[in-house]
Order: structure tokens, then sequence, then C-alpha cells
């Protein structure tokens, strides 16, 4: 047997020595995937809705853009993950999983740079039959033969990692996983994963190389045997490949380099160059083709003018819009105001006490409390996006907001409803977990699961809302400016827009309808596993002990969703309802959740009592 055969984790790596700089190292590097994402997004964008876009040329562009996307975010996770959070464990498979997407994707953009310059050929030594040549099938042919030669070559590199074993020093060398970096942890025989790479990289990037070198010596001699006056253009149109060309295969050849000579060099070194690798290409490339290229400036401007045109609908589009507090009881807004501003500050207390006690008391360390405290941060995100708004209507008649600010008070507004939801349910799981394999409980709810799992929660809440916000910011409002609440919601600012908003009716209502009944079922059917498996507990006093630890979970889940359904029950059947109703029940939803939750967490769960009470003796103290 192998030693330490057993582990299944590998520990990533940040800058070494430098740990105590990694906030601020991660800054810059937040930026550069922001403003890769928003790059290549922007292309990506564009090459769709832009017909003078819809060439042979730019679905290329198209398809190096979303190769650099997903390159970008196969290491997002982990890296940011390693500087922000200094949480350097990943599992074998995930382990894998990402370095089989890092070399796919790297050998994917080898082949697509190779076929643009095939493009580029066609386009110039044969312009008449461009169009014949290259058809849309035989693009998309190209394009699945491309990435197949990337996705399906490296498999047999990748495959025997997850069957080797792991005896070494578990410590990668990167913030991402590496097939190179797996292989010198692995007790076994590795010439293949040692061979294979060499060649296959060789033959690869050689090969492809050498053609797109070829493509430019008939491109070139095509374009000396013109007019003076055409070589010019001719040229011009291969100006950006070219670049991107050499900024792939300038950082290939240096980052090969550094690490077949550069034994003696600093370790930061090859760091440094494998992020260089890795980001600036994606980085790069829309920037170039942004100003070398005249058809992907047009789309910009066209964009931009399209933009500015929408509002051009009528005088008062860029008017601010107008909250409203309760109307027909203006009168009274100051003495409302005292209600809410202490609801407001409970909640603030309430959550921000429970984040305190499990921040510093370490007897809740658990899966259990992380979570707990998801939920806690999500409410008091829910908590400070209303307060500024409803307080700034009933205390100073502050109404007016600007749509910026309106829509992104929507996004959070939105997101963090969804992200709610998600965090009920895996609490549900944690409950599942902790009752249905007690044992087992500590090993499957790692700490760097339960990152993963909030991780995931969150960026689900916050990416699904996104298409909705972004369209609103692309609406003309030519109508009433007046909001029926104090705050920003979706299904308010859709009803002053003119404009067509066919999907921003019917996307809000299936997401809400998807997640809101996947979320449910699934947390009913934990509580049906739980209740069987509870039943099947001999002892009566053990099945009592076993359902209180659900009590303060069972209890939140249904003041979320009592709240949810009522507050759906009234806009859907309550069009004589008054208007007053509506206004309360969306102040219940927003509120009663954020003030029960850590009320009935005091209330019910014995060790959130106990660390009040050491709170509470160590104050008096």
């Amino acid at each position: 047997m192998w030693p330490n055969e057993s582990s299944n984790f590998f520990l990533l790596t940040g800058f070494p020595g430098l740990e105590a700089a990694h906030h601020w190292i991660s800054t810059p590097f937040f930026f550069v995937y922001i403003a890769v994402l928003f790059g290549n997004g922007t292309l990506l964008i564009l090459i769709k809705e832009d017909h003078n876009l819809h060439e042979p040329m730019y679905y290329f562009l198209a398809m190096l853009a979303a190769t650099d996307l997903g390159l970008t975010l196969t290491t997002l996770p982990t890296v940011l993950g390693v500087l922000w959070l200094n949480h350097r464990e990943i599992e074998n498979t995930a382990c894998f999983s990402q370095a089989y997407f890092i070399h796919s994707l790297s050998f994917v953009e080898s082949g697509v740079l190779l076929a643009m310059s095939y493009d580029r050929f066609i386009a110039i030594c044969n312009p008449l039959r461009y169009t014949s040549i290259l058809t849309n099938a035989r693009v998309v042919k190209i394009g699945l033969g491309v990435v197949m030669r990337g996705f399906v070559s490296v498999v047999p590199p990748i495959l025997p990692l997850y069957f080797f074993p792991y005896c070494h020093s578990h410590v990668l060398s990167h913030a991402f996983c590496l097939h190179q970096d797996v292989i010198k942890l692995a007790c076994a025989d590795i010439t293949f994963n040692r061979l294979y790479p060499v060649v296959l990289v060789g033959l690869i990037f050689v090969l492809d190389s050498l053609i797109i070198l070829i493509s430019y010596m008939l491109i070139l001699k095509s374009v000396l045997s013109i007019a003076s006056r055409e070589r010019a253009k001719a040229l011009n149109t291969c100006v950006s490949h070219i670049c991107c060309v050499l900024v792939f295969y300038v950082t290939v050849i240096g980052l090969s380099l550094i690490h077949r000579f550069g034994k003696h060099v600093p370790h930061i070194v090859h760091l440094i160059m494998s992020y260089v690798y890795f980001l600036f290409p994606p980085l790069v490339n829309p920037i170039i083709y942004s100003i070398k290229t005249k058809q992907i400036r047009s789309g910009i401007f066209r964009l931009f003018a399209a933009r500015r045109g929408s509002t051009m609908w009528s005088n008062i589009s860029a008017d601010p819009f107008l909250l409203t507090g309760f109307p027909g009881l203006e009168i009274f807004h100051p003495w409302i105001s005292i209600s809410f501003f202490i609801i407001y500050v409970s909640i603030v207390l309430g959550n921000g006490t429970l984040l305190f006690l499990i921040r510093e008391d370490h007897t809740l360390h658990e899966p259990m409390y992380y979570f707990l405290a998801i939920l806690a941060v999500t409410d008091l995100g829910v908590t400070l996006t209303t307060m500024p708004t409803v307080l700034g209507v009933l205390w100073l008649d502050h109404r007016e907001i600007s749509h910026g600010a309106c829509f992104f008070q929507a996004y959070l507004i939105h997101s963090l409803s969804i992200v709610e939801s998600g965090v009920l349910l895996v609490m549900a799981y944690d409950r599942f977990i902790a009752i249905r394999n007690p044992l087992r409980y500590t090993s499957i709810l790692n700490n760097a699961k339960v990152v993963k799992i909030g991780l995931g929660i969150i960026m689900r809440g916050f990416i699904l809302i996104v298409p909705i916000i972004i369209t609103l910011s692309g609406f003309p409002y030519c109508r009433s400016h007046i909001l029926s609440h104090a705050f920003c919601l979706h299904q308010d600012v859709i009803k002053l827009a003119c404009a067509d908003i066919t999907f921003n009716r019917l996307y809000p209502v299936v997401l809400v309808s998807l997640i809101g009944f996947f979320d449910s079922m699934l947390i009913l059917i934990s509580y049906i596993l739980i209740l069987k498996t509870v039943m099947g507990i001999a002892s009566g006093r053990e099945q009592t002990k076993a359902l209180n630890t659900c009590v303060s979970h069972i209890s939140c889940v249904l003041v979320f969703y009592v709240t949810v359904t009522g507050l759906t029950l009234i806009h859907r059947f309550g069009k004589y309802v008054p208007h007053k109703v509506h206004i309360i029940m969306s102040y219940i939803y927003f509120l009663f959740p954020p003030f029960m939750n850590p009320i009935i967490y005091s209330i019910k769960t014995k060790q959130i009592q106990n660390g009040i009470k050491r709170l509470l003796s160590f104050q008096r103290i």
C-alpha cells in the first residue's frame, strides 16, 4: 500500500512569502478578471446583436472570446479563493477537472487562432469565393473540430490522474491545478504522463504556429501581387489577428522557456509567468480588436448610440423615479417612521449579535452555524438595502432616486431574496446530514464544502437576476415616474417602461416559480427523509432530541415561505384590495423574516442561548 494514499484533497498555493499581502494582491487580480469578463462578454454581445458582424471572421472571434471567458472562469474561483479567503484545499476530482479544462481550452485557443488565419487566407487569396467556402455550416464544423481536438487530446493524460495514489506532499505550486503540478505528487509510474504532454504540446503548438506562419506567407505573396493602393487595406484586416497570435505564442514561449531553463529563477517568477499566460491574452484580445478593427469599433459606437438614443423617447425619460410611502397617510409618516426605525435597529442588532457570537464562540464553529451566519448576513443585506430609501421617504420626504441607484437597489433586493431561499435549502441539507449520517457529518460538511456551498448559493442569486436588471437600464421611461413603494422593485419599474417588456414579464415569473418550487420541494423531501430516520430511532427521548435540532430551521422556513406565499397571493388575486394592503405585505416580506430569524434561533437553540449568556456575563464583568 502507498502511504497517505487515502488523502482526497490538494493544497493550492498563492504567492509564498507574501501571504500577508494576499488581500492587496487580490485587488489587481479582481480587476483583471472583471476586465476580462467585461471585454470578452462585450465582444460576444456585439457579435450576437450586430448583423453587420455576422461573418465567418467574427464567428471565429466569438469562439476566441468564449474560450478566453472559459479559461478565465476556470481559474477565477480558486485564485480569488486563495488570495481572498486563504481557502487552499481543493478536492482531487475538482482539481483534475480544473486541470482538464485549463489545458483543453489552451489547445482550443491555439486552434481558434489557426482557424482565424485560415479565414484571413481565404478572404485575401480567394475573396470572390470567401462566402461560398466559409459557409455557416463549414464554420460550425471547423469550430466543433477545434473544440473536439482540444477536449479529446487532453483526456489521456488527465484520466490516469484519477487512479494514481498521491503519497508525496499534497501542496501544489499554483492557485489552480495544472497537470504538470499534480503528476509530481503521484507515487506511480508516470512515464506516460511525462512524455505524452510534451509530445502533444510540441505537435499542437508547433504545428499550429507553422501553419499560421505559412498562411501569412501565402497572404503576403497574394498581397504583393495586387495594386499598391489595396495592399494596405488587405493587410489591415490581418493586423488584429497577428497581434493576438503574437500575444498568445509569445506568452507560451516565455512560459516554456522559464519552465525549461529557469531552474535557478525564483519561484515567484514562474508564478507570475503562469498568471501572465492565463490572463494576459484574454485581457488583451478584446482590446486589440476594439482598437484595430473598424467594424468592432463601429459596433461599440452603435451600442452606446442606441443606449443614448433610448433616452430620447420623451423629455422626462431621464428624470429620477419618485418613491412612495403610505399614500393618504403622509401626515403620519414621521410617526410611522419610528416603528420602522425600531424594527430596523432590532434587525441589525439581532443579526449582528448572531454574527458576532458565531465568529467569537468556538463552540459555534460548526456547519449549522456557518449557514446561520450566511442567513444573518443575507438578512442584514436586505435590511440595509431598503433602509436608506424607506427612512428617507418617511423621515425626510426624500422621494427622488436616480435610475442607476434604483436599478442597483432592485438588483440587490431580488438577488438577496433568492440567496435567502438557497440558504434555507442548504440548512435543510445540513439537518438531513446531521440526523441521517451523524458519524460522517463533519467529514461530509467540512469547511471547504461549506465555503463552496455558500459561494454557490450567492452566485446563483446574484447571477440569475442580472438579465432582467441589465435590460431595465436600456429601457426608455416615458410614463409617470412614480413607483408604488419606498424602495425599487423590478415589477414596479417595468410598468413605467415604454418598450417591449415581454422578457421582463416572463423571466421573473419562470425564475421565481422554478426556484421557489425547487427549493421548497427539496426542503420538504429533506424533512420527509429526516422524519423517516427519526421514526427509526428506538428511544422516544432520542427522537425528541433529534427533532429539536430542526425546530429553529423549520420555523424560519415557515416564516419565509408564508410571507412569500402571502405576498404572491395578494399580488395575484388582490386587484381590489386597497393599495395599502399591498404595501404592508411588501414590508412584512422584507422585514418580518430578518426580524424573526435571530429571535427564533435565540429562543429555540441552546448553543445560541449559552453564547448570549456568556456574552452578557462577560459584559457585566
